[in-house]
């Protein structure tokens, strides 16, 4: 049985990992532990570049917590500027021993009024809750799931680009 550490508690990550590994046949059967580990960027990453640092740093820490496990998995969401427009999107790091395997999830357009509130220092997920009226959306659908109607929740966004950096983990003599 494999060990996979979550670099976080939120439900929705741990789900969409979960099935991320399911979907690629790491293993018969492994044990999920979810974890907080700072990200040692900002609560609400505004560029790539710093998503992608905390969903790295995420995993790195998570893996000196827990340095006995077989994977260490850092999840980070983030928005980023293009133009006038903002958009939401995450990056996946996935750690063993031996490799590791990057990812990003598809991108999507931020309403307008989501965006000022952002821009005004609020987190994505708050932001969210306040402009259409949920609690604690982003432990659930999310911004895409709110804005696809439920027809994409977070677990759905994550969960291919979970896949996707597991690339390395199954075609190992090609990396």
């Amino acid at each position: 049985m494999k060990t996979i550490v979550v670099a976080s508690q939120n439900p929705v990550k741990i789900r969409a990992v979960r099935e991320g590994f399911e979907m690629m046949k790491i293993d018969d059967s492994f044990e999920m532990i979810g974890l907080n580990v700072s990200s040692e960027v900002s609560d609400q990453p505004a560029t790539d570049a710093e998503t992608y640092q905390g969903a790295i740093n995420r995993a790195y820490n998570a893996q000196k917590v827990e340095p006995k496990a077989d994977f260490w998995v850092g999840v980070e969401g983030g928005v980023e500027h293009k133009g006038n427009d903002m958009y939401a999107f995450a990056w996946v790091i996935v750690l063993s021993k031996e490799r590791k395997g990057e990812s990003r999830t598809a991108s999507f357009q931020l309403p307008y009024k989501v965006v000022e509130l952002i821009q005004q220092g609020v987190e994505l997920g708050k932001a969210d809750d306040m402009v259409f009226g949920k609690i604690n959306s982003k432990h659930h659908l999310g911004s895409v799931g709110i804005l696809t109607h439920g027809e994409i929740d977070r677990t759905s966004l994550y969960s291919p680009a979970v896949c996707f950096a597991l690339i390395p983990f199954v075609n190992q003599s090609l990396y």
